[in-house]
C-alpha cells in the first residue's frame, strides 16, 4: 500500500485518526507537524494554524488536505 505524501504542488496531507483520549489528531505526512483536536471542525483550524507555524509564508503549502 503506497502513502500518499505531499505533492510538489503545495499541497499538505494529514493523516487523521481517533485519539485514544477522545476527539481526533493529525500528522503531516512529510513534515514534523502534529497537532490535535475534540471536533473535526477544530481539527481543521488547528491543521491551518501549525501550517502556518511550521513554514514561513514564501514556502508554506497553499492547500491542505485532511486525510482520514
Amino acid at each position: 500500500m503506497k502513502i500518499p505524501t505531499p505533492t510538489t504542488e503545495g499541497e499538505i496531507i494529514f493523516a487523521v485518526q481517533e485519539s485514544p483520549e477522545g476527539g481526533y489528531e493529525a500528522r503531516a505526512l512529510g513534515h514534523a507537524i502534529f497537532t490535535q483536536a475534540e471536533t473535526l471542525e477544530e481539527l481543521k483550524a488547528a491543521a491551518q494554524d501549525a501550517v502556518r507555524c511550521h513554514f514561513d509564508e514564501a514556502s508554506r503549502p497553499s492547500t491542505i488536505r485532511l486525510h482520514p
